[in-house]
């Protein structure tokens, strides 16, 4: 079953709230802790609390707390956007997120209310979140006001730019609807559903006790005075007129159940008002506010005392006019967390319209296994802090090694051994307003271990005609030093390559951590973050033309790292022929790759010679090989060639908006990793958290 429920509405005031809490009800009959969650509220109105997070927790008593419950403001969340601070945002959101997960069963998320000025903005930023969360999303479409014609085009608009942008729609929900005939809507709806027929489709009827406020929601959300006709403040309001002209102007512009807003010393309007209850020409207005603060002089409000008809509600509102009038604008027919009967109302119109049952059992067989880059990059942090290794840095000359470590450590993510002389370290540090008191920082020469590790590396090496001048030497040397930080268990795994080339990294690791039983060479992988699966790329860095053996191991060795990052392993070894179609040497080392392979890990699924699309594509895979385990379903692709593994991981990166992780060192004891020399900070950053976690399991094998 799906972890999650995305509530995303279309445009504004489309009675999301009493969607919400139908779909609550109905989560709760079943499921013993339910949580509820809204990435990023409206916060219009300071000192108020978010109206639809409020009426959540106060009507059904979840075991969180407000604060729990959001993770910024529009506004907030507006601002980092602006200042290029999208992953962060998101991040944030994220672990706000996962918090609520690790203590419920099930979250309902709710997206914004689209009470901004930019409504693309919002339609982006939901779809983001939901596809970050992994959520199958539930679309609510406003009818009021429209044909059928005009509802179905539009909410179809909708489902597809959601669509488009790959989100799971469960169902959508046209609240709201006007029109006498919903069965014309569903009917629509499902027609443009032909290529999804998975999705549900229901609508609701437009209910005026749900959809219009009261005189008393009016009180509530100015603050204001009752100062006559308290008994009928649950009056609906249709719509507000504002009255700054004189009389005879203002009541051509009165309607049935309007509010009047007019200044407190407005007593002409006032009287006004009350006549039209006493004409059979004019509507009844719904209640008066009066702004500015200013209550009717004496001699008025004795007239309203001695009032012998239906009583008019007026209302005192400390604002001016028009800081009143915009004010009133935010609200709309809101559901009071104390006002049951609206809840029971709207439970009751929920279920009445909506096949809970049908949609119970939906949601039920959802289990989502999308993973986003920015998922996929979150479960690296947590997954590395969950046991915090102690990880060397031998580049502390690098500006983007010292930025990266700053964030390292701020979050907690790892320990770190920086290595460069402390005083110019902490000086530059000190000059990018760094903060890295939280590390161990070493000069190689100078260190207490010095004449220790030259004289490990001296007795590791004297059979291949090691001195002790040219060991102490190497030792000198920041990468050196740190690769024996890692083998004498002092650090559990190390990365570099930020100014270094790649044979920099790797020479000393091979010289003495030296590769795993089995294992006869290093290779590397990337991870592949797609917008919505991580895949597995090897050996797109090291080795360059691999022989069938050395495949086979490369094969395993990106199996096991696969595994490592929660990857389920389905090997492709990749070719330009798929099964026995195609020739040729390059076709047969691949075959005999694929078996030795097989031998080697037998209940591991791989599949080769195939080609990249009969591994990736489904359709492509029912053509070219039906029966595979791993045609069409590959996470692990295997390249035949350095030149072809590069080229692809970096067209792939490009083609498809793919994040590279990478590359990823494997085949050692223990973990070393090479940087790429154009490697940004978040670069960094992730690649020291596959270390960290490579060095869990270096220390379990």
């Amino acid at each position: 079953m799906a972890k999650n429920l995305y509530v995303i509405n279309t445009e504004p005031r489309s009675g999301k709230s009493a969607i919400c809490l139908g779909l609550m009800q109905m989560l709760m009959r079943d499921i013993r802790r339910v949580g509820f969650f809204r990435p990023i509220i409206s916060g219009k109105i300071e000192g108020r609390r978010d109206h639809d997070t409020n009426l959540i927790l106060s009507q059904f008593y979840l075991n969180q707390t407000y604060q729990d419950a959001y993770g910024y403001t529009l506004e907030e969340a507006r601002d980092l956007m602006n200042r290029g601070e999208h992953a962060l945002l998101m991040e944030n959101i994220l672990a706000k997120y996962k918090a609520l997960e690790s203590r419920f069963d099930f979250i309902l998320c709710e997206g914004t209310d689209f009470s901004g000025s930019d409504s693309a903005f919002e339609f982006d930023i939901n779809a983001e979140i939901a596809s970050n969360l992994g959520a199958p999303v539930v679309l609510v479409a406003n009818g009021q006001g429209k044909t059928s014609k005009q509802i179905v085009a539009q909410t179809q608009l909708a489902i597809d730019v959601f669509a488009e942008k790959g989100l799971d729609i469960l169902a959508t929900i046209v609240n709201r609807v006007e029109v006498p005939d919903r069965n014309e809507i569903l009917s629509g709806l499902r027609c443009k559903y032909r290529l999804n027929e998975e999705c549900l489709t229901y609508a609701i009827p437009e209910v005026p006790s749900l959809g219009k406020p009261t005189v008393h929601d009016v009180q509530k959300w100015l603050g204001a005075e009752v100062i006559s006709g308290r008994e009928h403040l649950e009056v609906l309001v249709d719509d507000y007129v504002v009255a700054a002209m004189q009389v005879n102007n203002f009541l051509e512009y009165v309607s049935k159940n309007c509010l009047v807003i007019t200044p407190g010393d407005r007593s002409d309007i006032l009287l006004a008002c009350f006549a039209t209850r006493q004409s059979h020409t004019y509507p009844e207005v719904a209640g008066i506010v009066l702004t500015g603060g200013i209550k009717p002089p004496a001699s008025i409000q004795k007239l309203l005392e001695g009032w012998t008809g239906i009583p008019m509600p007026i209302l005192v509102a400390d604002g001016h006019t028009y800081k009143t009038t915009r004010i009133l604008m935010d609200l709309y027919g809101r559901i009071d967390p104390d006002d049951q009967k609206k809840i029971a109302t709207a439970l009751g119109v929920f279920e009445e319209h909506v096949d809970t049952g049908e949609l119970r059992k939906r949601l039920e067989a959802k289990k989502s296994t999308k993973v986003t880059p920015v998922m996929f990059e979150y479960s690296l942090i947590e997954k590395a802090k969950a046991d915090r290794q102690h990880i060397v840095l031998p580049e502390g000359s690098s500006d983007r090694i010292l930025q990266a470590a700053d964030i390292l450590l701020r979050r907690g993510i790892v320990d770190l051994t920086i290595l460069g002389e402390p005083d110019t370290v902490l000086a530059r540090a000190g000059q990018m307003g760094l903060s890295l008191e939280k590390a161990q920082i070493l000069d190689p020469v100078k260190s207490d271990l010095y004449e220790e590790y030259w004289n490990t590396f001296l007795d590791l090496r004297k059979s291949k005609g090691m001195t002790p001048e040219v060991a102490r030497d190497s030792m000198a040397d920041p990468t050196y030093f740190g690769t024996m930080m890692v083998y004498k268990d002092h650090a559990g795994g190390m990365v570099s390559g930020s100014i270094t080339t790649t044979q920099q990294t790797i020479r000393p690791a091979l010289q003495f951590v030296k590769t795993r039983p089995g294992i006869s060479l290093v290779s590397s992988v990337f991870l592949m973050c797609m917008p919505d699966r991580v895949l597995v790329f090897g050996d797109c860095a090291v080795n360059p033309s691999p022989n069938a053996q050395q495949l086979a191991e490369i094969a395993i060795a990106s199996a096991d790292t696969a595994r490592q990052f929660g990857v389920d392993p389905r090997v492709a070894m990749l070719s330009y022929s798929t099964g026995a179609s195609g020739a040729g040497a390059e076709v047969e080392k691949v075959r005999e790759a694929t078996q030795i392979a097989k031998s080697m890990a037998p209940d591991l699924p791989i599949e080769g010679p195939i080609q990249y699309d009969a591994a990736y594509d489904p359709d492509v895979a029912r053509t070219k090989m039906p029966d595979s385990l791993v045609a069409g379903k590959a996470t692990v692709f295997i390249f035949p060639d350095l030149n072809t593994g590069n080229n692809t991981y970096k067209a792939v990166q490009r083609a498809a908006n793919a994040v590279a992780i990478g590359p990823v060192l494997q085949g050692l004891n223990k973990p070393v990793n090479d940087l790429s020399r154009g490697c940004t900070v978040p670069d960094i950053v992730n690649t020291v958290a596959i270390t960290a976690i490579q060095a869990q399991f270096a220390k379990k094998a």
